[in-house]
């Protein structure tokens, strides 16, 4: 059995000289990034000692960074985020909708992030709300959830949005629910080219508005020619837009965005190795196929972290969205009226007074409840264990 390495262990080691070799080059989100993801679950964050009401058991737990890049941070805040999708499911076949942005542009997005991003989730949510909109498809008015994905599975630069889309919508009068064909949603070419269409008619707007800066090897996109030649390749490539056959029941959908809701750049489990050589870790190679897709690759330390660094997203940035039935403003009315018009039974009423239960963890020893009975600060060490084995309910703060 393998030693267990994580991501923090080679920003704990190699951080110090990656921040000093490259100062004045990392961001201030990087730099934050790293320092949240170096100090996750130490005393440097503070914590709390538990015990257990039963067996009297106790165990030191320190406090998570709670930073949306750190590997160890992302479980908890995706059990909290689907246990509120759940309500949101309808009682119908979900798809699995991906769009890709192609190299050249891909290129532009490294340097334009916020914009480019965000240009991306609004090409490919119009593109989608208009075809299914269109009668000679769909006719209907549907719901999407999206979550962007800045990376391939060896890390590199490789931006795309994964989208779950009920197989199906309401009509434009609002008077019945609209089903798509058992395995077929949207025709992927018409949807290709509206998205390649909306995408690059917008990119080049927000170059001519001066919003698209270029530094370095990219410096001479500033201009104007220079940009549409960049630009001309794709625009008579197929752009590429991937549809999955429908999820097999709601409980697939939630486990589908248990695993990408909420993913980083990589997780601690694909790590191998951490040594002088490198940064060992598995990937997938999807020119191949079968048991060959299954890769492993050793980077340099260094490379291993700028590639991480590569998918800090910059700050306030909303990575999953929701459109059409699904809106922030809509939703609440969207799903009931769907809810109605299939004949649904509503999701069940939340029985807490706040919308949330206290979570106590179980004893690793009996499987009691697990209780506080010392809380810390940062960079303070909990006191020694009391002597009794049951803790002293007085003491609990």
């Amino acid at each position: 059995m393998r030693t267990s390495i994580e991501v923090a262990a080679v920003f704990r080691a190699a951080g110090p000289a990656y921040r000093a070799a490259h100062t004045g080059h990392l961001s201030l989100a990087q730099l934050k990034v790293m320092s949240a993801i170096e100090h996750c679950r130490t005393a440097a964050l503070g914590g709390h000692v538990e015990a257990c009401e039963d067996c009297g058991q106790w165990r030191i737990a320190y406090n998570s960074c709670r930073n949306r890049h750190c590997p160890k941070c992302q479980g908890a805040a995706a059990r909290t985020w689907l246990a509120e999708r759940e309500a949101d499911l309808l009682p119908v076949g979900y798809f699995h909708v991906v769009f890709t942005l192609p190299d050249e542009v891909a290129a532009v997005a490294f340097h334009n992030k916020a914009a480019v991003y965000d240009l991306l989730f609004k090409a490919a949510s119009e593109t989608m709300l208009t075809i299914a909109a269109d009668r000679k498809h769909l006719g209907a008015r549907i719901g999407i959830t999206a979550v962007l994905h800045t990376w391939g599975s060896a890390m590199t630069h490789h931006p795309h949005v994964h989208m779950i889309v009920p197989g199906g919508g309401i009509a434009p009068d609002g008077s019945r629910w609209v089903s798509s064909r058992p395995a077929f949603l949207l025709p992927v070419r018409v949807l290709g080219k509206l998205f390649r269409r909306l995408f690059l008619t917008r990119l080049v707007a927000l170059h001519d508005a001066g919003r698209l800066p270029f530094f370095g090897s990219m410096a001479h996109l500033s201009d104007r020619r220079a940009f549409l030649r960049h630009l001309t390749p794709v625009r008579k490539k197929r752009w590429v837009v991937y549809a999955k056959a429908p999820f097999a029941g709601p409980e697939a959908v939630l486990a589908y965005l248990s695993r990408y809701t909420h993913r980083v750049a990589i997780s601690n489990s694909r790590l191998i190795a951490f040594d002088e050589s490198g940064v060992t870790f598995r990937y997938k190679d999807y020119r191949r196929d079968g048991a060959d897709r299954q890769q492993v690759m050793t980077l340099a330390t260094d490379e291993f972290i700028r590639r991480f660094l590569l998918h800090v997203l910059p700050r306030g940035f909303h990575r999953i969205r929701h459109y059409g039935l699904l809106a922030g403003s809509a939703r609440k009315a969207g799903l009931v009226r769907a809810r109605e018009l299939l004949n649904a039974a509503p999701p069940p009423d939340d029985d807490s007074p706040d919308g949330t239960d206290e979570f106590h963890p179980s004893c690793p020893c009996c499987g009691g409840r697990m209780i506080v009975i010392e809380v810390f600060k940062r960079w303070r060490q909990p006191r020694g264990p009391p002597n009794a084995r049951t803790p002293n309910r007085e003491n609990v703060p």
